[in-house]
C-alpha cells in the first residue's frame, strides 16, 4: 500500500487527463503520417508509434498508482506525529545542520521548493513516519548511517 497526499493524488489526476489529451494527437500524427505512403521507410510513422508506447505505458502506470494508492489525511495523524505530508526541521547530530523536509508519497521532481522531498518508501521516509519531535532516528543512506534529531514539524 502507498500513501499519496491529496496534492499528489490531484497532479496524478492532471497529468493522466494531458497524456490522455496527448494520446489523441499521437493517434492523429499516426494517421497523418500512414497517408505518406511507404510504412517500412516512413521515420515519422516510426517515431509517432514509439511516442504512443511510452505515452500508454505511463497512462497506465499512472492509472495502476491511482488504483492502489491511499490518499492521506493529515488531519488524521496524532499531533506531533510526522505523516505524510508533514514538512520537518531535522538536525544532523553529527553536522549540527539543520535542513526541512517533506514526507510525500510521490516526489514530484522539483528541486526549486525550501524542503527536500523525502518519500515514505524511501529509507530516510520510513524512519520518519510516526516519529515526533524530540525523536532521534538513525537512517542508513547511500552514504552510509546518518542520525537526525527532530526538531519542529511544521505542518
Amino acid at each position: 500500500m502507498e500513501y499519496i497526499t491529496v496534492e499528489e493524488k490531484t497532479r496524478l489526476e492532471q497529468e493522466l487527463a494531458d497524456r490522455n489529451q496527448a494520446d489523441s494527437e499521437i493517434t492523429e500524427r499516426i494517421a497523418k503520417a500512414r497517408e505518406l505512403g511507404d510504412l517500412k521507410e516512413n521515420a515519422e510513422y516510426h517515431a509517432a508509434r514509439e511516442d504512443k508506447a511510452m505515452n500508454q505505458a505511463k497512462i497506465e502506470m499512472i492509472m495502476q498508482k491511482l488504483a492502489s494508492a491511499v490518499v492521506a489525511d493529515p488531519s488524521e495523524a496524532p499531533d506531533g506525529m510526522v505523516f505524510i505530508g508533514s514538512t520537518v526541521k531535522l538536525k544532523d547530530v553529527d553536522t549540527e545542520d539543520e535542513e526541512l523536509y517533506k514526507l510525500v508519497g510521490e516526489a514530484s521532481g522539483r528541486f526549486d521548493m525550501e524542503y527536500v522531498e523525502v518519500t515514505s518508501g524511501s529509507n530516510l521516509g520510513q524512519s520518519l513516519f510516526k516519529a515526533k519531535v524530540g525523536e532521534t532516528i538513525r537512517v542508513d543512506l547511500p552514504r552510509g548511517e546518518r542520525t537526525f534529531e527532530i526538531m519542529e514539524i511544521l505542518s
